[in-house]
C-alpha cells in the first residue's frame, strides 16, 4: 500500500491531473478529447507554476541567506520548506494511508448528506498527514496520528462548504470549485474577525483600495510587476556587505528585481491556464447534478489553492510581507523561526482572506501580518515535534537529504504547522490528552451535524 500510494505522489499534479479530469470528464458525460484537454490545461498550469515558483525560490534563496549571513539573524528553528514537510508527512505510516482513508471517510460524509465537497486535491491531502505524524511521533500512537488526520480532514471540508459560495463569487471562473486545503482555511477565521474589527477603526474603515486602485492610484508604482521589480533589488542591495560589494553586484542585483517581477507577472498567466481547463468539467457537472437531482441540488470539486493565488492583491500583499516577515521573526520576542524557503509558500496564505476583505490591499495586509505574527509561534511551538518525527524519517530514508535537520537545529516550516486548524489539534492533543480528543470529536460532530442541517434548508428552499 505504502509503495502504491508513494508513486501516485510521485507522478506529482501536472501528472496526475490529466488523467483525473480525463477520467471525470468522460464519467460526466463530456467527450474524450475535451475532457483530456481540459485536464491537459489544469496540468500544464500546474507545470507553469512549479517552474516559476523554483525561480522565485532559486533567486531569493541565495540573496535571503547572505542577509542572515551578514545581519546575524539566524534562529533556532530551520525552515525546511514545505518539500520536506511534505516527505517527512508521506513517508510516515500515517502518510502511507492518508489517501485512501481520508477518500473513504470524504465519501461516507457525501453519502450521509455532510458535505458537498469531493475533495480531488491529492497532493495536499500531505497537510492532514503531516498534523497526523506529529501526534502520531508525539504520542507513539498510530491510532491517535489517524485520528488527528481524520479530524483535520473532516473540519477542512466543512469549512470547504462554508465558503465555496464566498470563494466562488469573489474569483471569477471558479463556479462549482470549493478550496479543502487546510491552510488556507485555517486561516480564514481571523480574515472575517480582523476584516469585521476594522470596521470600526478610524481611517482605515475609510480605506477601499484595491489592485485596480492601486494602479489608478499610483500608476506604475501600483503594478505587481513594478514593485516586484523593486523588492527584489531592495533585496540584493541588503544582500551586499558594502559599497564596493554593492557596486561588483549590480548585474546580479538588477536580475534578482527582474526575476522578482517576472514571477509577479507570469504567475496570473499560469493560473488563467486552471480556469480555461476548469470551466468545461465545473459547467457539466453543474448541469449533470441538476439533471439527475434538481437544481437545488449541489456538489463542490474541491481543488488546490493554486488556482487562484494569481489574483493581484494576493501578489501585492504577499511580496510586501516577504520582507516584513524576516523582520518579525527577529524582533518578536520568544520565536525561534526565521522563515525562508516557506517564503515561496506565502502566497497561500491570502487564498481564503481576499473573499473576506474583498481585494482590499491595506486589510488583507493587515490581516496577513497578524496571522504571520502569530504563525512564526505556531511553528517555533510545534518544532519540538516536528523535529522527532523529521529524525525517525531521515533515519529510515538516509537517500532523501531534503528531510535532514541540520545539527543543532530544530525543524519548521511555514506551511502547514503556521496554521491555526492544525495548532488547535496539536494542542489538543499534546496538553489535554483524552479531554482533548473528547473536544475535539465534540467540535468535529457539531459542526458536521450544524453542515447537514444548512444543507438541508438550502435544498428545500
Amino acid at each position: 500500500m505504502e509503495a502504491v500510494f508513494s508513486y501516485i505522489i510521485g507522478l506529482g499534479a501536472a501528472v496526475m491531473m490529466p488523467i483525473i479530469f480525463t477520467i471525470l470528464g468522460v464519467c460526466i458525460g463530456i467527450k474524450f478529447s475535451k475532457a483530456l484537454k481540459s485536464g491537459l490545461y489544469v496540468g500544464v498550469g500546474f507545470v507553469g507554476l512549479s517552474v516559476i515558483t523554483a525561480l522565485l525560490t532559486s533567486s531569493l534563496g541565495p540573496a535571503l541567506s547572505k542577509v542572515v549571513e551578514i545581519y546575524g539573524l539566524e534562529l533556532q528553528v530551520f525552515d525546511m520548506g514545505w518539500p520536506a514537510a511534505a516527505s517527512v508527512a508521506y513517508n510516515t505510516l500515517v502518510g502511507s494511508f492518508i489517501i485512501p482513508v481520508c477518500l473513504g471517510v470524504n465519501l461516507v460524509l457525501l453519502l450521509i448528506g455532510c458535505t458537498r465537497t469531493v475533495n480531488i486535491d491529492l497532493w495536499n491531502y500531505w497537510h492532514f498527514a503531516f498534523i497526523g505524524a506529529v501526534v502520531y511521533f508525539m504520542t507513539d500512537s498510530i491510532a491517535w496520528g489517524f485520528f488527528a488526520a481524520i479530524i483535520c480532514y473532516i473540519l477542512t471540508l466543512v469549512m470547504a462548504d462554508m465558503t465555496a459560495k464566498r470563494f466562488q463569487k469573489f474569483y471569477p471562473g471558479m463556479e462549482g470549485i470549493s478550496i479543502p486545503q487546510p491552510f488556507c482555511q485555517g486561516f480564514m477565521p481571523f480574515a472575517v474577525v480582523i476584516n469585521k474589527a476594522l470596521d470600526y477603526v478610524p481611517g482605515i474603515n475609510k480605506v477601499n483600495i484595491d489592485s485596480e486602485g492601486m494602479k489608478k492610484k499610483f500608476g506604475l508604482f501600483g503594478e505587481p510587476l513594478f514593485l516586484g521589480v523593486i523588492i527584489g533589488i531592495i533585496i540584493g542591495c541588503l544582500a551586499c556587505k558594502d559599497g564596493a560589494e554593492l557596486v561588483d553586484s549590480i548585474p546580479a542585483t538588477l536580475g534578482l528585481g527582474i526575476k522578482m517581477g517576472a514571477v509577479m507577472e507570469l504567475i496570473p498567466r499560469i493560473t488563467s491556464l486552471f480556469i480555461e481547463g476548469l470551466k468545461p468539467i465545473s459547467e457539466a457537472t453543474r448541469e449533470l447534478i441538476a439533471k439527475k437531482f434538481g437544481e437545488d441540488k449541489e456538489l463542490y470539486i474541491g481543488m488546490s489553492p493554486a488556482l487562484v493565488i494569481g489574483h493581484p492583491t494576493t501578489l501585492v500583499v504577499s511580496l510586501l510581507l516577504i520582507p516584513v516577515t524576516l523582520v518579525l521573526a527577529v524582533v518578536l520576542p520568544g520565536n525561534q523561526f526565521l522563515p525562508l524557503a516557506s517564503l515561496a509558500g506565502m502566497f497561500y496564505v491570502f487564498v481564503m482572506v481576499l473573499p473576506y476583505t474583498n481585494g482590499n490591499v491595506l486589510r488583507s495586509f493587515i490581516v496577513g501580518l497578524v496571522v504571520i505574527a502569530i504563525g512564526l509561534y505556531f511553528v517555533t511551538w510545534m518544532a519540538g515535534d516536528f523535529t522527532a518525527a523529521a529524525h525517525s524519517v531521515a533515519q529510515a530514508h538516509p537517500e532523501d537529504a531534503s528531510v535532514a535537520v541540520p545539527a543543532g537545529f530544530q525543524a519548521g516550516a511555514l506551511d502547514f504547522a503556521s496554521s491555526p486548524l492544525s495548532t488547535l489539534i496539536y494542542a489538543c492533543m499534546k496538553y489535554l490528552n483524552y479531554i482533548g480528543a473528547a473536544i475535539l470529536t465534540l467540535l468535529t460532530a457539531g459542526v458536521l451535524a450544524w453542515n447537514r442541517v444548512s444543507m438541508k434548508k438550502k435544498a428545500t428552499k
